[in-house]
């Protein structure tokens, strides 16, 4: 029920230079060159044309499941999202920052990527509608986005988070072990009825118990 994969993290400018760097524990992804900076909120209202782009965009590619309008706007509360707020040539941009509707810079800023985390059961979340615009993969995004649902699912005392991917390798580099589909409850497959392969799913399961 997601789409991502990642090596690495480049910043690039439009139309301006280009920096390659790993991010660094404080979130620094660019220092003293004209880079973009990146930041990771809560979704709103405003969010949803956008996620429902998105999420289109991969799910006519088959890569996860179709999120109608209605659908996101029943279950915003779940995401968060990722936004480029702006070109800047300032000092050190930090990846987690502070939103503000028109970005830092008074220009408008882009949703691109995305990630919920589901309660499913008493001690039991799943991470859904894992997806990075295309032209940002490989950026490290999806792997801080699911990290903020990690820390969500810290907060409200859960310990089991499980993910249906097409990428099991990518979510193995955040602490996630496959395991069989048998061992999810079975009310977890209600959301399928929607997919085309459903009943035959060919997603993995993986789990990351915190």
């Amino acid at each position: 029920m997601e789409a991502e994969t990642e090596e690495g993290l480049t910043v690039e400018s439009k139309g301006g230079r280009v920096k390659n760097q790993k991010i660094d524990k404080e979130g620094v992804v660019g220092k003293g060159v004209k880079t973009v900076k990146v930041v990771l909120r809560k979704a709103l209202m405003c969010d949803v044309k956008s996620l429902y782009k998105l999420f289109s965009e991969y799910s006519k590619a088959g890569e996860m499941l179709p999120r109608s309008m209605s659908d996101i706007y029943t279950h915003l509360r779940d995401f968060y999202i990722a936004e480029i707020e702006c070109e800047t040539e300032t000092g050190n941009e930090i990846l987690n920052g502070n939103y503000s509707e028109k970005g830092s810079s008074g220009c408008e800023p882009e949703v691109i990527g995305a990630c919920a985390l589901a309660i499913v059961w008493e001690n039991l979340a799943e991470i859904r509608s894992l997806a990075v615009k295309r032209p940002y993969t490989r950026k490290l995004i999806g792997t801080e986005l699911i990290k903020k649902c990690i820390e969500e699912a810290k907060f409200f005392k859960i310990t089991n988070i499980f993910a249906l991917t097409y990428k099991p390798q990518f979510f193995q580099k955040s602490g996630f072990n496959v395991i069989d589909k048998s061992e999810l409850p079975h009310k977890i497959w209600s959301d399928c009825i929607n997919c085309v392969k459903f009943p035959d799913c060919d997603e993995t399961a993986v789990m990351l118990k915190i």
